[in-house]
């Protein structure tokens, strides 16, 4: 598993005071979700040292934790949702789903197993492969010529063909040459782009993302899965991700040791932070400490999901040493 600096910027461990004496008020009654919409993806690794200890009743041992701030990695665009939003902001919503897998708030720090640190934000994507300047010179140069050489039934992924120019002459070629370069660049930035959005949202456990293996089902009746998680990456998502720290090895002996991360996310079209992140973690919680097995995906049923509102929370100040 990656330590957060490997993935998100602007915080590490070294930076971190935890926040104790969490205390839960309440949980108002449920409601229903009617606002949310679009496809949730969640991603769950754990590491081969963390193991839950399960009671007679099925349930999980209670775990002490206290949370640390990650950060907030803004989007490309203004959304008051999001912006307006704090760690306190977030971290209330998030204990309530927390709690209800028996992870509890610490108030003592020598009885608390982990830290889990807690960032959000929106992706930035590649702009419409179709909308680049490099496109718009290689289209003109390839009418020119009159041989277009752009597929772009592939959203933007290797979508140059092969091929000798039949017509035109030397100019016309260096000219198709060069607009063939630079898109060939456009795309190596939009591959970069969209491999760094699939690390952060978990989609990295697909080999879409990983390998060749998108090229070679292109075409197949895998090539239809393929496109709907490009699809998905490649539009601005609100997420999440936890990442549970050993909390006395960090604080005793300074290591840092992740035990285990989960990575949820949604579209941001058509839906707000605000009422989203309810939804989401609610869906990930079966996943906190677990291990998802690869990216799982589900869509949200239109006015049929029931969450609870976050659950309300006092913060305390950290206990002096």
């Amino acid at each position: 598993m990656k330590p957060p600096e490997a993935v998100l910027p602007g915080a590490t461990l070294l930076s971190v005071v935890a926040v104790f004496g969490m205390v839960l008020l309440g949980r108002p009654p449920a409601r229903a979700a009617d606002d949310v919409v679009g496809v949730t993806a969640v991603a769950s690794k754990v590491s081969s040292d963390y193991v839950r200890t399960r009671l007679h009743d099925g349930s999980f041992q209670p775990e002490f934790y206290s949370f640390g701030e990650g950060g907030s990695w803004g989007g490309e665009i203004s959304d008051a949702t999001i912006d307006k939003l704090h760690f306190t902001d977030v971290a209330r919503v998030i204990a309530g789903p927390l709690a209800g897998q028996n992870y509890i708030p610490a108030r003592d720090p020598s009885k608390t197993r982990l830290l889990i640190m807690v960032y959000w934000g929106t992706t930035a994507v590649p702009e419409p492969y179709t909308d680049s300047m490099a496109y718009e010179q290689f289209r003109e140069a390839s009418v020119s010529m009159g041989t277009p050489k752009a597929d772009t039934s592939s959203k933007g992924y290797h979508a140059l063909s092969s091929g000798n120019s039949t017509t035109g002459g030397g100019g016309d070629d260096a000219r198709w040459s060069a607009a063939m370069i630079m898109l060939m660049m456009v795309n190596r930035q939009r591959d970069r782009t969209d491999f760094r959005n699939a690390l952060m949202l978990g989609y990295d456990s697909e080999r879409v993302f990983v390998s060749e293996y998108g090229n070679y089902v292109r075409g197949t009746a895998f090539g239809g899965d393929r496109d709907d998680l490009v699809s998905e990456i490649e539009e601005n998502r609100y997420f999440v991700v936890l990442m549970a720290y050993d909390f006395q090895l960090l604080w005793k002996q300074k290591k840092h040791k992740l035990l285990w991360e989960t990575r949820f996310s949604i579209s941001e079209r058509r839906n707000q932070f605000d009422k989203a992140l309810p939804v989401m973690a609610q869906y990930a919680s079966k996943y906190f400490g677990q291990d998802s097995h690869g990216l799982m995906r589900t869509r949200v049923p239109e006015g049929k999901v029931e969450v609870r509102e976050p659950t309300l929370i006092e913060f305390e100040p950290e206990p002096k040493p």
